[in-house]
């Protein structure tokens, strides 16, 4: 173990950094991706709606191999686990980039690709999301999922902004960047070094396939804390419309719609970088509340907005008040879990989170071709309001939750 490592001494841990610069590199690639097919589409179709269509091919693989990711990454190396499914990832950034360089990409092989990217993230997101425990002892954990949040951030900032440039040459040199990033964050991840040493596995059973979602059943607090988040992303998806926002409202282009799709992360590194620093010392659940009740009202203003400055600050505030729960809730779910249920665990919420970004798309992009655009984001900042409101007298466990405590060795 590594015990003898300061908190501010986080990214000389090899492991840490090599993890770190993984998640750069694949978080780059997946948002210089995101630019360029939301663009592409868009300049295809010119419909909201075949924008939702794009969350929802990726968030479809997640949904229904969540069972058989979960297993596979509490039975299997997590390093092999992601560094194959990573590589599905690359692969597919090469066909999207031979379909723009051949002529032949049209929107339904499009969507198809984007299914393969969406079932390598559901392997690649949660398998990664159960590594990180054990890479270090548990009290840096807090210091270490906001230092491995500021990655993920550092990435969105870099990553829309050098999509939309490399756009401006066209959608393939896009692509094919993303392809050779990819392959980078495979070969990092086999450097990895796991030093927690491997739980018991057990069989495989049709009990110990669900032992996820029966879990997070029986905890009523880290049920909270995901469906919470769950709720807000699906509701509060105003990013999805940007190239709605950039191209039709906005009056900009692809460079602005790569500034809109970095602004949320800009806040967002800003929280993670204090937060790596100075942890969160108690009410975090209530603080992890107020920051969802804020992500709703940024939205709200983000929506009502006709002025790419304003709208820019909008989505920074939406990315700060963010990036807070995710903090508090990845850190709070992490230590209330065993390891030998952090791959199953790890699953589940991805779905229940990380792939409800992909279906809060698809809903922006309905309720947008139902309503338009901007009643669509105003609904959705609104519902995350009431939400948060709704949330605080069902999970009252989760609301009182006053500081993060590993509680895994009490099981």
């Amino acid at each position: 173990m590594t015990s003898a490592i300061a908190p501010e001494q986080l990214l000389h841990h090899r492991s840490f950094r090599l993890f770190w610069l993984a998640s750069v590199a694949s978080t780059i690639a997946l948002q210089m991706q995101i630019v360029a097919v939301g663009w592409q589409v868009y300049q295809l179709t010119h419909s909201p709606f075949d924008l939702g269509i794009v969350g929802l091919v990726q968030f479809i693989p997640s949904l229904f191999l969540v069972f058989v990711v979960g297993h596979v990454a509490d039975r299997h190396d997590r390093r092999q686990v992601a560094r194959f499914s990573i590589l599905v990832e690359a692969i597919a950034a090469g066909l999207l980039a031979a379909g723009s360089l051949g002529g032949w990409l049209t929107k339904e092989a499009i969507f198809a690709i984007v299914f393969v990217i969406g079932a390598g993230r559901a392997f690649s997101k949660p398998t990664m999301s159960a590594m990180l425990p054990t890479l270090m002892q548990p009290s840096l954990l807090p210091r270490a999922v906001a230092g491995s949040a500021s990655a993920t951030q550092v990435a969105i900032i870099i990553g829309p902004a050098i999509g939309g440039f490399l756009y401006v040459a066209g959608p393939s040199a896009v692509y094919i960047t993303s392809c050779i990033l990819f392959v980078l964050c495979s070969v990092l991840v086999s450097m990895i070094k796991v030093e927690t040493p491997p739980a018991k596995r057990e069989n495989a059973t049709l009990k110990s396939v669900f032992a996820g979602i029966a879990y997070i059943r029986s905890k009523p607090a880290i049920f909270g804390a995901i469906s919470l988040d769950l709720f807000a992303v699906l509701l509060g998806g105003a990013t999805a419309l940007l190239p709605v926002y950039a191209h039709d409202i906005l009056h900009t282009n692809s460079v602005g719609l790569g500034l809109l799709r970095s602004a949320p992360a800009v806040g967002a590194l800003s929280v993670a970088i204090f937060l790596a620093r100075n942890p969160l010392k108690g009410r975090i659940g209530r603080t992890m509340f107020i920051a969802v009740g804020i992500f709703g009202l940024a939205t709200i203003v983000f929506g009502l907005s006709q002025s790419f400055v304003v709208s820019l600050l909008a989505l920074v505030v939406l990315g700060a008040s963010d990036m807070i729960s995710v903090v508090v809730r990845s850190t709070f779910v992490q230590l209330e879990t065993p390891d030998e249920m952090r791959g199953r665990v790890s699953a589940v919420n991805s779905v229940f989170i990380g792939t409800s970004n992909q279906l809060g798309e698809f809903e922006s992009g309905l309720t947008a071709a139902w309503f338009g655009a901007v009643p669509a984001v105003l609904i959705g900042g609104i519902g995350t309001l009431v939400v948060v409101a709704l949330w605080i007298r069902l999970f009252p466990q989760l609301f009182h939750v006053d500081r993060l405590v590993d509680n895994t060795s009490k099981k």
